[in-house]
């Protein structure tokens, strides 16, 4: 039939690249804290803007916090596909710690792929919350559950690399 399968084997080792993984939970956990900050001030904005449209139409415009919570969940998903999609590969709370996602064979990830893991991480974390970070503690190259599940990593990016290796040589 010509259906070929082609494994691809991790491009990133964390016994070779330890300057990969150096540091990468505590910092993608500052990371996802900016992101959150990010998503619920614009929530925020459009909750003022809504009271503001409610008082000037005496009331009718308040019927547009029935789309709140929906809008708060559209900008949540666009978000993540669109800054992990980008060319970075990252959030802009994962720029700020100097982070990036990556496929577990090298590639960048995609705008998709960006909002599957958002809704993985979120399903994940309410209805198992302390065993999706828990996860990321056992295993070699830091891996969370939604992680491991759409075969994602997240690493250090070039920048933060180069200088763990200039500045942390491991001993002999």
């Amino acid at each position: 039939m010509g259906v070929t399968v082609e494994i691809k084997p991790h491009a990133y080792d964390p016994v070779l690249n330890w300057e990969l993984f150096d540091g990468v939970l505590p910092r993608r956990l500052l990371a996802f804290a900016v992101d959150a900050a990010i998503i619920f001030a614009a929530a925020a904005l459009a909750t003022v803007v809504i009271i503001v449209f409610g008082f000037v139409t005496l009331g009718l415009g308040w019927w547009l916090f029935t789309l709140l919570y929906p809008g708060t969940v559209i900008w949540a998903l666009i978000y993540y596909g669109s800054t992990l999609g980008s060319p970075a590969s990252a959030t802009i709370g994962m720029r700020v710690m100097d982070i990036e996602m990556r496929t577990w064979y090298g590639a960048p990830c995609y705008f998709v792929l960006g909002m599957v893991h958002a809704i993985a991480f979120w399903v994940l974390t309410s209805s198992l919350t302390p065993l999706v970070l828990q996860v990321g503690l056992l295993n070699e190259r830091r891996r969370l559950l939604h992680d491991i599940l759409l075969g994602t990593v997240v690493i250090n990016n070039e920048r933060r690399a180069a200088a763990l290796r200039t500045y942390l040589r491991p001993g002999p």
